[in-house]
């Protein structure tokens, strides 16, 4: 084992990082001792069968950059993966036999292509959903033996959403109204014939969307259980396609609901998102309420009710690290080696905001006073939300002294309908709203030293770093910006056509219908007003943000001598590898140790390590 590999004399930060992982257990629904989950036990994420009679367990995939896509057939005989080339997400399906064997294409006669999702069903046919800037979004039905069938093709993005027990009907989710938030749903046969349309947008006109959750797994069953947001929030519903019937279901809890059935249809798993928290509750349709299933305060990431009756949930909270739990009171799943060091709870801070109360999570070093220098960690997405979860970026900067300060601004999911869809046309500038006004809290209230202020974030939250650091360059002492965007014209016209459709939602239209609006949300447009030092690393196969606009912004940034590194590594949007995410925090601990006032730098980071990655200054 290597000095870096060697957890017993690494930092906590880094034994955070190294720690084995396991994700939740897939399961082959007629085989439901075969399953599937992604583990970090060879430093790489990857994929791994797992035989619950024998114990034995089976590294699956084996790639430099690693492999976290797959599913299981329902009879558990084989394990279809997405094969992509270095992060780069455009790839086609592969499949291997569940007890070993060689590769071979899953989907014979399909072009690569960015997946747009994936249902197999129990004679071996398969719905296969592609993406490709030249066609949109594609759908094909492939039986075994046979050419691949289109039934479906739109410009608009689209997905498969599920396949019936008996394979008989298709559920689609699409946006051909033209809103990529709100999807609506379409059930057809695997000839392509329309069964059935649910489209609460009513044509694009009313924010309302959509979601496939299931079909009903029993032979026979047509019901479909979908998501909702006519009151509001994210709630489930079933619709039966066939006989045009929807049932309500009185769940009547805050925050976004949603849900899975249980193995014999006969109940649902309801998962209950609010403030950051989730937890879990079993509801029967004709009861009247659900009944909570018992979990730890923190974070369920995902649960799955297995034949007997239990459940089995991925659980963590931002103290304790992730583990594989069941209502049974066992440990599901429990990789070998040494276990991750805990961190410190986080606390809740609401703000009042110019668009509502604002729900700040915070963390503070476990000794020592404030004021702290802090760190405004931004969560990507949009359309997501920090919670209440294990994150061992945060944890690192913790460890060093600094507070961490995570917001769910506008557009953060979590807190309703009305908060999520907030983020329309001056996008980014609204979100930085609602920081400004977590950040003068943290002032005010001695928080946070206001000479020592970092604004950083990945994917959406690089892209709010850098329009922070232009639009508010006396607030931040420093910014750090991971896989940001950071020229908006450049990357709308680079990125992957799913994401075009989500920026011409946001923004109105393209960079040519208005243009006045990717200009004001750009960060390349105010690159001249940033004062502090800035850090951006970049992957160089990213299609979410690539790299072409990454270097338009970083060309003006050298044009004006600002201060200001860049890490480029060989992997797409973030990295599967333990020891490549290791080196990207402690290059970024590293440049904010050395650039912010009063900071002690500690000693100079070893750049060796990835393939073709470099640091420039």
């Amino acid at each position: 084992m290597s000095d870096a590999q060697n957890t017993s004399t690494a930092p906590e930060w880094e034994q955070r990082f190294r720690a084995p992982r396991v994700s939740l257990p897939d399961w082959a629904e007629d085989a439901p001792d075969r399953s599937l989950f992604v583990s970090n036990a060879t430093g790489t994420y990857e994929l791994y069968t797992w035989d619950r009679v024998s114990g034995a367990q089976r590294q699956v995939t084996d790639r430099p950059n690693g492999t976290t896509d797959g599913t299981l057939t329902p009879d558990g005989e084989w394990i279809w993966w997405f094969s992509d080339t270095d992060g780069d997400e455009f790839g086609v399906w592969m499949r291997q036999p569940f007890g070993g064997g060689e590769d071979e294409p899953a989907a014979p006669g399909l072009d690569p292509s960015y997946p747009a999702g994936l249902a197999i069903g129990r004679d071996g046919t398969a719905v296969v959903g592609r993406s490709t800037d030249e066609d949109g979004t594609t759908i094909h039905v492939v039986r075994p033996g046979a050419e691949p069938v289109e039934i479906y093709r739109h410009h608009e993005s689209a997905g498969v959403g599920d396949l019936s027990w008996d394979g008989s009907l298709i559920a689609l989710e699409h946006t051909e109204h033209g809103d990529a938030m709100h999807s609506a749903l379409r059930v057809v046969r695997p000839d392509g014939s329309l069964v059935a349309e649910l489209d609460d947008t009513e044509g694009g006109t009313k924010e309302l969307g959509l979601s496939v959750l299931g079909f009903a797994p029993v032979q026979g069953d047509t019901r479909l259980l979908i998501g909702h947001q006519r009151r509001g929030r994210w709630e489930p519903l079933i619709w039966d396609p066939v006989a045009g019937t929807q049932t309500d279901l009185p769940i009547d809890l805050p925050g976004d609901v949603g849900a899975e059935w249980y193995p014999d249809g006969s109940a649902l798993l309801v998962e209950h998102e609010f403030e950051a928290r989730s937890e879990l509750w079993r509801f029967e349709p004709g009861r009247p309420e659900p009944v909570r299933v018992e979990t730890p305060p923190g974070t369920v990431s995902g649960a799955t009710a297995r034949p007997d009756g239990t459940v089995e949930y991925l659980w963590s909270s931002a103290a304790q690290p992730p583990a594989v739990r069941s209502t049974s009171g066992a440990v599901v799943l429990d990789p070998p080696g040494p276990k991750a060091p805990r961190s410190v709870p986080v606390e809740d801070v609401w703000v009042e905001g110019p668009g509502g109360r604002i729900h700040a999570l915070v963390q503070k070093p476990a000794t020592g006073e404030g004021p702290y220098p802090t760190v405004f960690d931004i969560h990507g997405g949009p359309t997501w939300h920090d919670s209440d979860a294990f994150a061992s970026g945060p944890a690192a900067w913790v460890d060093h002294g600094f507070a961490v300060v995570r917001v769910n601004y506008r557009g953060s999911t979590g807190y309703g309908r009305d908060w999520t869809d907030a983020l329309k046309h001056r996008v980014g500038l609204i979100e930085l709203e609602d920081i400004a006004a977590v950040r003068e809290w943290t002032v005010e209230s001695g928080l946070a030293d206001p000479q020592r202020l970092v604004l950083a974030g990945g994917s959406w939250g690089g892209y709010l770093a850098l329009l922070g650091l232009g639009t508010q360059p006396e607030a931040w002492a420093l910014g750090l910006a991971a896989v940001p965007v950071a020229d908006y014209v450049t990357a709308y016209h680079d990125e992957m056509e799913a994401l075009k459709a989500m920026d011409r939602t946001l923004l109105g239209g393209t960079p040519e219908e208005v243009p006045e609006r990717f200009e004001a949300s750009s960060p390349l447009t105010y690159v001249d007003a940033v004062r502090a030092p800035v850090y951006i690393s970049a992957g160089v196969n990213d299609p979410r943000c690539p790299i072409r606009q990454v270097e338009n912004y970083v060309d003006r940034l050298k044009a004006r001598d600002a201060v200001h590194e860049v890490y480029r590594y060989d992997a797409g949007h973030g990295s599967l590898v333990v020891e490549e995410r290791i080196k990207q925090v402690r290059l970024e601990l590293d440049f904010a140790l050395r650039h912010l006032p009063g900071m002690k730098p500690r000693e100079a980071v070893h750049a060796a390590g990835t393939g073709g990655a470099t640091v420039e200054a």
